[in-house]
């Protein structure tokens, strides 16, 4: 498979294991239903204020292989979004852009340089976050899409490629560019395309689709649409060609080029069992029936998503004036409308969706919407790292939820709560040992996540102070005391309450020796030279 290489590359397929594992720090919960309650409420909802790259590998230890749908709007690098390279890679090219406004094309020549090494380690913490079932989606447009499709094949593999698809994002023509732009890119892959048919789902039903099944000769297998009966004949058979003879008798030959989608036996067949419509009269061409009862599954969805459908920038420009009538937050905001096709086409009742580039927070406006609509209970989480995620992205998710506008144009509130988050301590301290002061809890839940790559849902007890959980087979202790050393001897080995057919212990020293730990199928690490830096 051909593989983009650019300036840098080297250094950032795997900086996403080289950043710092940080904690989650809960500043205030807010309830639609007591906005004076500011306690954590546990919603599972979360907006998060800090670098994404960062916040993703903080979420790794409770998503990882747990996320559904994942949309992400991310700098589309025109030279007029005046974003900031900021990730702290071990390389002195690297480093030298650190801060730097990435400029226009023509005065910043390593632009694209800059924004792969940015999407990069991105990309690949996403890919970690998808169910097996999971999709993901990206927005982009002509300045990065051919970089962005190349570095996807290689993350997430050209096999799970699934679509690209085109969203008509203006209806009226822009005459002061060469050539008007009406179109941006969604790219679209899963985690695995054998699944493909779990990640996308049909479409409901629409009025306009309902419409065009009719039943006017009465058909027992009740309402239908006619589709043509023939087809292109490049790959077609000896067998589909031969002159139709209607039940009046009035003989159809096929149009060049054409050919019948079915042999004469099976034409008879289905002519017989009133399944080919030739009009009221019997004489005209003839049609095959597609039933409504065949189609109540859904629509097959489309690459093109016309603006009629899923609406403009323009649509969500005043959207959001709407929601934020004293300032304009956004030049060019995604429409929820849009957003909530994706979540139709790719979440379940009780996914979890997540946005890294949550912007003015389309996505969770977009899922709330969803859930009242379908009374379901979609999950969201974005991450912000602009300073307005408090102010516009949080601010936006609350007004959806109270309701926003006034007189007829009122938007009724719906019910919603959600828990915001800024970037906290790191796990370890620049010389290498474990920042105590995140909290026992925290260290238990990484050490578990490192091992088991699952979320630690058992809680410390009082009897069991030392035992993180079992999972496949092997026991996972953590043997640690914030204030004291901690050895695993033969004295010490009670801090193990049952039998399982291995145990993998932490302690700081162990006085055990190898063979005898080998006899007890025990694996000893040490704290914190063994502790896995995710």
């Amino acid at each position: 498979m051909p593989t983009l290489h650019w300036i840098g590359k080297d250094k950032v397929v795997n900086h996403h294991a080289e950043v710092p594992f940080r904690m989650l720090e809960h500043k205030y919960g807010y309830r639609g239903d007591n906005p004076a309650d500011t306690s954590e409420t546990h919603s599972g909802n979360k907006i998060i204020h800090g670098d994404n790259l960062e916040a993703l590998k903080a979420l790794l230890p409770e998503y990882e292989g747990k996320i559904d749908c994942v949309y992400i709007d991310p700098p589309y690098n025109t030279g007029e979004e005046e974003w900031v390279y900021n990730d702290n890679v071990n390389d002195p090219q690297i480093k030298k852009w650190l801060g730097e406004v990435v400029g226009v094309e023509g005065e910043d020549f390593s632009r694209h340089d800059k924004w792969l090494c940015m999407m990069y380690p991105r990309l690949r913490l996403l890919r970690q976050m998808l169910s097996k079932d999971g999709i993901i989606f990206i927005s982009i447009d002509d300045n990065e899409f051919s970089n962005l499709k190349c570095i996807c094949d290689e993350i997430f593999g050209c096999g799970n490629f699934v679509a690209t698809f085109i969203w008509e994002k203006r209806k009226n023509r822009e005459n002061r560019k060469v050539v008007s732009y009406r179109h941006d890119y969604i790219l679209c892959y899963c985690f695995d395309k054998r699944n493909a048919d779990r990640c996308l789902k049909l479409l409901p039903m629409t009025a306009e689709a309902l419409s065009r099944y009719q039943n006017p000769d009465n058909d027992p297998r009740g309402p239908w649409k006619s589709d043509p009966v023939t087809a292109q004949a490049g790959h077609a058979t000896e067998s589909q060609f031969y002159t139709l003879v209607a039940p009046n008798g009035k003989k159809h030959t096929l149009p060049n080029g054409r050919c019948w989608l079915y042999t004469e036996e099976v034409m008879r067949r289905e002519i017989a069992e009133g399944r080919i419509w030739f009009g009221a009269t019997g004489n005209n061409v003839p049609r095959k029936k597609t039933y409504l009862y065949e189609k109540e599954r859904g629509l097959t969805p489309e690459t093109i998503l016309f603006a009629d459908d899923v609406a403009t920038n323009e649509i969500a420009k005043n959207n959001l004036k709407e929601i934020f009538p004293e300032q304009i937050p956004f030049t060019t905001p995604k429409p929820y409308q849009l957003i909530k096709h994706l979540l139709l086409l790719s979440s379940n009742d009780d996914s979890i969706v997540l946005d890294a580039f949550a912007g003015s927070g389309t996505t969770a406006h977009a899922a709330l919407i969803l859930n009242k609509e379908t009374d379901s209970n979609r999950k969201f989480i974005l991450i912000e790292s602009n300073d307005y995620a408090e102010d516009i992205t949080a601010e936006r998710v609350r007004r959806v939820i109270k309701g926003y506008g006034e007189g007829d144009s009122m938007i009724e509130g719906m019910v919603g709560s959600f828990d915001y988050y800024e970037l906290g301590e790191p796990l370890f301290l620049p010389d290498g040992n474990l920042n105590e002061s995140v909290g026992i809890n925290k260290l238990r839940e990484y050490i578990y996540y490192t091992e088991t790559h699952e979320y630690l849902t058992r809680k410390q007890d009082t009897n069991h102070p030392y035992l993180l959980d079992y999972f496949n087979g092997t026991g996972y202790f953590f043997y640690y005391k914030p204030n004291a050393i901690t050895t695993l001897s033969h004295d010490t080995l009670n801090i193990v309450p049952k039998t399982a057919d291995h145990y993998v212990i932490y302690a700081d020293v162990c006085t055990i020796s190898n063979e005898q730990l080998a006899q007890m199928n025990i694996t000893f690490k040490k704290i914190p030279r063994d502790i896995n830096w995710f």
